[in-house]
């Protein structure tokens, strides 16, 4: 393709995409695809010569595009958002078109110093500490095992000084966890059977003193208790852990305390939502993903740690072929993650911050919180519906409960949910709490309006009175 023909394509793809977000909210949030609908459309074997773009275009309109999930549907209230937006959409044309790679400073300095000051610049819109610096990592599953190689690193090197003692090592995390803890404790090679699952409370936060109680039975037992990862936002109900007492149980037992916050970090550029980090002065790292309620392009993690050091030597290399003369003048971000080359993250995050500043991100953000604050109100309100968790931030947990026998609710939910998703008209997910099935209500994508919410409200009330007949 020569750069006349790049210009033209690239016109009217920016053409396209602009009209995909006025059309958006006309399409099925959900494909009405069957496994195989789309793979039995294609060729078997890739094609010899090359074809014309208006050829490859055509396909992906009439193949590809139908079978698309809507991440950025104004309906979209499933798992948790995967935002974009138009000013992160044109920094990645950007990044595609100048091709960096952005493993050291002199790769490319203008990325490594970017990254630098707009990691800092979100350390100071949560309130995190001075002091802590960060780094984009792809996703928060990568920043958690990195935090937990830290972690094993720490303790490893810990053992090693008392007389050569090798103990296995043990993981701490609620029993709200994420799943992406268990896989990590076994990438890391901790072993699964070294995670410690710690018992939540009503409102399915982790209870402090039943951390406690584990790490002193595994010392007394042989353990070396390496890492605790506390959730600000679990995933099945956005419960928050007490990180303050936690924070005081890991210093006082010299262990690693990582914190994820995929999600729900970002309502802490709300003031009266930093609560959720209260206690965040003890944490030795936190991630949280700008890539979810950020506006920015996946992928985007945002990896902060209390001593950077301790992250360099876990994972810094020596190769002459990466050396160079200002490696003690600058951050080569190499030696901060698992990563060799990678991708320059930080000019979609500048581009976002700078296009809505921070009140502009507030005002989004605080909307969606309200949004989901009048949902859960009209939960609590129908005697049809039950509110199965607290509403932190803007993830409602509810259940359709007509009265019937505790054993029967389940099957009713699951019907329910896939009457509501066959509509095509909103797209739901679930979970379960405390062994009951339960529908999850996450507000949170960029076109999303009340007006969004309101008919989603009367198509769940709509379905369900249907179903209870």
């Amino acid at each position: 393709m020569d750069n006349d023909s790049f210009r033209h394509y690239g016109h009217m793809f920016v053409d396209w995409v602009a009209d995909y977000f006025e059309r958006i909210g006309e399409l099925p949030v959900k494909p009405p695809c069957d496994p195989g609908d789309v793979r039995t459309r294609l060729p078997e074997n890739p094609p010899v010569h090359g074809e014309p773009m208006d050829r490859i275009f055509k396909d992906f309109q009439e193949i590809i595009f139908p079978g698309i999930t809507h991440w950025q549907h104004p309906s979209w209230f499933a798992y948790f958002p995967a935002n974009n937006s138009p000013p992160s959409i044109l920094a990645e044309l950007l990044t595609a078109g100048i091709g960096v790679q952005c493993m050291v400073w002199q790769t490319s300095p203008s990325a490594a110093e970017l990254e630098e000051v707009v990691l800092d610049w979100l350390r100071q819109m949560l309130g995190l500490p001075e002091g802590m610096t960060g780094v984009i990592q792809d996703a928060a599953s990568m920043a958690t095992l990195v935090a937990l190689l830290s972690a094993r690193e720490k303790a490893t090197n810990f053992t090693a000084n008392q007389k050569g003692i090798q103990s296995p090592l043990t993981v701490y995390a609620s029993e709200e966890t994420h799943s992406s803890i268990e896989k990590g404790v076994k990438i890391a090679g901790y072993g699964k059977e070294n995670l410690r699952y710690i018992p939540t409370d009503e409102k399915f936060a982790m209870i402090p003193e039943k951390l406690e109680e584990a790490i002193i039975g595994d010392k007394k037992n042989g353990f070396h208790p390496a890492c605790a990862v506390g959730t600000v936002g679990t995933t099945s109900s956005t419960a928050v852990d007490p990180l303050d007492k936690i924070g005081t149980i890991c210093r006082s037992h010299n262990v690693w305390f990582h914190v994820d916050a995929a999600f729900s970090g970002t309502a802490a550029i709300l003031p009266e939502k930093r609560w959720m980090l209260d206690g965040v002065e003890h944490v030795d790292s936190f991630v949280f993903n700008p890539h979810k309620w950020m506006l920015t392009n996946f992928d985007c993690s945002a990896y902060f740690v209390k001593d950077e050091g301790a992250l360099i030597r876990t994972f810094e290399i020596h190769r002459e072929y990466l050396k160079t003369r200002v490696d003690t003048e600058v951050k080569n971000y190499r030696d901060w993650g698992i990563q060799l080359g990678r991708r320059f993250r930080a000019l979609k995050l500048w581009f976002v911050i700078r296009s809505y500043g921070v009140e502009g991100l507030q005002k989004i953000v605080r909307e969606h919180i309200r949004w989901a604050e009048m949902f859960r109100d009209w939960v609590e309100q129908d005697a049809l519906f039950e509110l199965m968790a607290p509403v932190p931030v803007s993830l409602v947990c509810f259940r359709l409960n007509d009265g019937r026998a505790e054993g029967q609710l389940n099957e009713l939910n699951k019907r329910f949910l896939e009457r509501l998703n066959q509509t095509g008209k909103m797209l739901l997910t679930q979970t379960s709490l405390r062994g009951k099935y339960v529908l999850r209500m996450s507000i949170g994508a960029r076109l999303t309006e009340e007006k969004h919410v309101r008919e989603a409200w009367d198509l769940i009330r709509s379905v369900a009175e249907k179903l209870v007949r």
